[in-house]
């Protein structure tokens, strides 16, 4: 177990090197110049070469990069800027401060979305799937088969602001959605993030029903289970002893799929409920060419993906034990 999870760290920091590498070469592709649009149109050329001096930028590009790589483990002087303690992750001149107290100010709100909607995901959309398979063809099969092709087919932007009419404007039932820090007041921190929730919720957890369903029926008929069946296991035992876990490997992959969704896909959830987040942070260091702060996000992004994906190896191995044995 303990060499399994050796190669995947392994692997793991491989794939967020290169992604680093392939991000910080191609944003060098984009025709703004960005020290040239912090400048503005009339700067005089000795404050263009001050500011690409303190950005960096007067050095070739893959020096750039070593710099870049050296801060995120032993932090760098930032001319004319101060000391950035690691990871630094450089300093944004958009905004005037450091990437890394920005994104850190930005994170809880991602995480907030992510972590809470894929519980929902998970119990509603686990819970949904498990009672069909186990009552296939009667009425709840089909009430939880049919809600869940419904819940496929909409959208973030359009399920949101109609929860937000219904359960808030019109029955009263929530808050409008708003972000409180978790230590500052659990309770509206969770009340707040209740619609959000319940939308991510909608969209995502028909693919859970279906395919712990099917998977489940699939295990359901195999000749393992039908033999424990044969020698006197009950339904009961017999579902949730082998058939579950038979069919857990692929729900486990389709989390890790969805985990990188949702925080990828924040830009829009973020954007419906107004919350200021990774996302928001991401479309405005886009719009404002602030190269620094879109290459520090892209790669939490790439970084949270790659560890999300790596948490499901290690419980591949725990379902599992031909994974690690392979």
């Amino acid at each position: 177990m303990i060499r399994f999870l050796i190669r995947r760290l392994i692997s793991a920091a491989v794939i967020v090197t290169v992604v680093t590498a392939v991000v910080f070469q191609l944003f060098y592709a984009l025709p703004r110049d960005p020290a040239r649009a912090f400048c503005g149109r009339l700067c005089l050329p000795e404050n263009l070469a001050i500011l690409r001096h303190q950005m960096g930028m007067d050095l070739p590009v893959w020096q750039q990069f070593l710099v870049w790589i050296q801060g995120i483990f032993a932090g760098r002087d930032i001319p004319d800027i101060g000391r950035c303690e690691a990871p630094c992750f450089g300093y944004s001149f958009a905004k005037g401060e450091f990437i890394r107290e920005t994104i850190v100010d930005r994170l809880p709100v991602t995480i907030s979305l992510t972590a809470g909607a894929i519980i929902i995901i998970l119990t509603v959309g686990v819970g949904a799937g498990m009672l069909a398979a186990a009552r296939r063809g009667t009425w709840l099969d089909s009430v939880a088969t049919s809600t869940s092709n419904v819940g496929g087919a909409m959208q973030i932007f359009f399920v949101g602001p109609l929860l937000v009419y219904v359960l808030s404007d019109t029955l009263g039932i929530l808050p409008r959605p708003t972000y409180t820090d978790i230590t500052a007041s659990p309770g509206k921190w969770f009340v707040g993030l209740l619609i959000p929730w319940l939308a991510l919720s909608i969209i995502f957890y028909a693919n859970y029903t279906r395919l712990t369903r099917s998977m489940l029926l699939e295990q359901l008929g195999e000749d393992y289970v039908r033999t424990a069946r044969a020698k006197g296991l009950s339904r009961r035992a017999s579902f949730f002893r082998f058939a579950w876990r038979g069919a857990m490997i692929p729900i486990v992959t389709q989390v890790g799929i969805d985990l990188g969704v949702l925080l990828t896909g924040a830009v829009i959830t973020e954007s419906t409920f107004g919350f200021h987040g990774l996302g928001e942070l991401t479309v405005q260091a886009f719009v404002n060419t602030d190269l620094p702060m879109l290459l520090g996000v892209t790669v939490i992004g790439a970084g949270a993906i790659v560890l999300a994906n790596l948490v499901v190896d290690a419980l591949y191995a725990v379902i599992d034990p031909r994974v690690r044995l392979a």
